[in-house]
């Protein structure tokens, strides 16, 4: 899946009954190169594009921004195309690594930035679901990752999936071709972006019957 496949105009995009296509930001990555959080994310975002969803990518590259100043008079490029599809967003998706049972700093930054929503319509990531992705090398640092990733997403008023996944990169995980053969690990990002599709319809319901 290309960033620039999926541009802003998706708003205006309609399904053959009339609704307007759900779109799901997926935000995650290091800056090494295939990182696991990153093609995690990735499988995610093209579960969601399977199931009828327009996607946004917001990689390692994308995520190369400077540090987020509340007091900054003008923002990147970048960090502007961020907030314009997080603010545009039905959904979202995290995937962050486990650094010392935390967020990475590169996601964290990220994240960062959406205080530039607060006097938003829907401030911070108010009325979106938020499928939460933890990768690390065993489970300690991933579930202490989700748990803090889970409460950042709280206090940006975002609502984070039933299910979070916790993705062991110890195992084994994909084959020669690139794709992911871990059962556990396939099946648990389906169910994920199920319930973060199934809450963007439900309030998008709820929305237009207001």
């Amino acid at each position: 899946m290309d960033t620039t496949r999926t541009q802003m105009t998706h708003v205006a995009n309609r399904t053959s009954s009339g609704e307007r296509t759900p779109l799901i930001v997926g935000i995650g990555g290091t800056d090494r190169p295939e990182s696991s959080s990153e093609r995690v994310l990735r499988f995610a975002l093209d579960a969601a594009e399977r199931k009828g969803a327009a996607t946004i990518l917001f990689g390692a590259r994308e995520l190369d921004l400077p540090m987020y100043s509340p007091t900054a008079d003008k923002r990147s490029s970048g960090a502007v195309h961020l907030i314009d599809a997080l603010a545009a967003a039905d959904g979202v998706i995290i995937a962050s690594p486990g650094y010392h049972a935390g967020i990475s700093g590169l996601v964290k930054n990220a994240l960062d930035y959406i205080e530039d929503l607060r006097d938003a319509d829907r401030p911070y990531l108010d009325g979106r679901a938020v499928g939460c992705i933890v990768t690390a090398q065993g489970g300690q640092a991933a579930m202490a990752t989700l748990m803090a990733l889970r409460s950042v997403v709280h206090a940006l008023r975002g609502w984070p999936t039933p299910l979070a996944v916790d993705v062991n990169t110890a195992e084994r995980l994909w084959d020669d071709h690139g794709n992911l053969v871990n059962e556990r690990c396939a099946s648990n990002v389906e169910l994920m972006v199920e319930q973060v599709l199934a809450f963007a319809g439900a309030r998008r319901l709820t929305d237009a019957h207001a």
